[in-house]
């Protein structure tokens, strides 16, 4: 049999999008101080500096899938890369405030079309036994990119570049960002949008030359999944027969950020403070945090294929809500602060584990081909809004109670596991084309 040497490469190739998106997510955190001194920022302009990319993110979400479906997910792919390198030289050359936070804007852009082309791509050219590894290599490569950016920033650092090491900080990221657009020259296209754009011959090559053995069978099936009698290759996705699907990729990016993930990340030294703690170093919160979801989405990427996608959501569902419900006693008594760092190390390990593995593989599954793009930019879209604002309201309500937000998180996995085990169907070992006809799509 053929080596699978072209379709791992080019799922890895697509995976260092998730790299880049966690390294340009967290390299920020770096260079706040630098930036207030150097734009003399209040609060508020500082937030507005830090949050520019999550703006940008959003809107990188919400319109990613349009030139997916337009130029092909390669090529797009392409321009998310040019924006990364684009927002890094930016963000190094900047100057004045304005055009820092619009360099920051563009990365945020980057970030968002990424996160639905890349598991897109990965998707549409793994095959069922490997997809859930492969796309969830795309979670492996934002986790690793996040513990890069903080080693990168640490290296920097320590390089006594002075006034200029901000800008250094922040420039890192080109170089990653220059690879993975001379890569993504040497992937092929998806075989799925060749034949949706009815490029049957090119689609059956790279099936062929990325060892599928059952290529001509396979291409038939997709082929078939594009048929007119099934609805046209481009058409609306808000329609009654993708309701299952539209749910499932609303529900989880927005079951995703009502466990507080971004929220306990973001605000982690407040939440500790919060807790009685004087002084916690954020070098080694950061290590911890990020050892620990790196460790158990390995863990994760290991067993995603054989446990599959809804048994994970489900023991994460309660792991998850257990976790929270501690730190919610603690705050809620003021009583076994010390417990505190367990807890939450273990939320990140039942998170890592379970939604932070599967979000990303879930979405690119449960829509076919022909919508595949917009249903997979509705699931990012709702997520990174979800993400916007409850990092906006978390700081207001943990200053009335440090324990009714995760009080409200707790509750909202307990939640999640019962709609995970009523309404989920399991992906796992299915062909795209296989779950587009178990979803009842016709």
């Amino acid at each position: 049999m053929k080596s699978n040497g072209t379709m791992m490469k080019s799922s890895i190739v697509a995976a260092l999008g998730g790299l880049l998106f966690g390294f340009d997510t967290a390299v920020i955190a770096g260079a706040t101080g630098a930036l207030r001194l150097q734009y003399s920022l209040t609060d508020a302009t500082l937030g507005l500096t830090v949050s520019a990319a999550l703006v940008g993110t959003i809107i990188g979400a919400l319109t990613g899938g349009i030139p997916g479906d337009l130029y092909g997910r390669r090529a797009s792919l392409r321009i998310t890369a040019v924006l990364y390198l684009i927002s890094a030289l930016g963000c190094a050359f900047a100057f004045n405030w304005y055009a820092f936070v619009f360099a920051r804007f563009i990365g945020g852009l980057g970030i968002g079309a990424s996160s639905v082309l890349g598991p897109m791509y990965i998707a549409e050219i793994a095959p069922p036994r490997k997809r859930g590894r492969l796309v969830g290599f795309f979670q492996f490569n934002i986790v690793f990119g996040i513990l890069l950016a903080y080693f990168s920033n640490y290296m920097v650092g320590t390089m006594g570049m002075g006034d200029a090491e901000w800008r250094w900080k922040l420039g890192v990221p080109a170089i990653p960002a220059a690879i993975f657009l001379l890569l993504l020259l040497t992937i092929p296209e998806s075989p799925r949008w060749l034949a949706r754009q009815g490029r049957v011959t090119e689609a059956e090559t790279v099936l062929r030359e990325g060892g599928d053995e059952n290529y001509k069978q396979d291409l038939a099936e997709i082929v078939a999944s594009l048929d007119a009698r099934h609805g046209t290759s481009d058409e609306p996705l808000f329609q009654r027969k993708y309701r299952l699907p539209i749910f499932l990729a609303v529900s989880i990016g927005m079951f995703n950020q009502f466990s507080g993930i971004n929220a306990i990340l973001y605000y982690l030294n407040d939440i500790f403070a919060k807790a009685g703690f004087t002084k916690v170093s954020a070098d080694l919160q950061s290590v911890a945090v990020g050892a620990t979801n790196l460790v158990f989405t390995v863990v994760a990427m290991s067993v995603i294929d054989k446990l599959g996608r809804k048994k994970l959501l489900l023991i994460g569902a309660v792991g998850t809500a257990v976790a929270l419900a501690g730190v919610a006693a603690i705050f809620l008594m003021g009583a076994h602060q010390d417990l505190l760092v367990w807890c939450l190390v273990g939320f990140i390990a039942f998170f890592a584990f379970s939604q932070g593995a599967v979000i990303w593989v879930y979405l690119s599954e449960v829509f076919p081909t022909r919508v595949r793009a917009k249903g997979q930019s509705l699931g990012s879209f709702t997520h990174w809004i979800m993400n916007a604002l409850i990092s906006f309201i978390f700081p207001m309500l943990a200053a009335k109670s440090g324990g009714v937000p995760f009080v409200f998180f707790a509750v909202m996995m307990a939640v999640q596991f019962f709609v995970v085990l009523l309404f989920y169907p399991e992906t796992a070992g299915r062909s795209l084309e296989e779950m587009q006809k178990n979803l009842g799509i016709e």
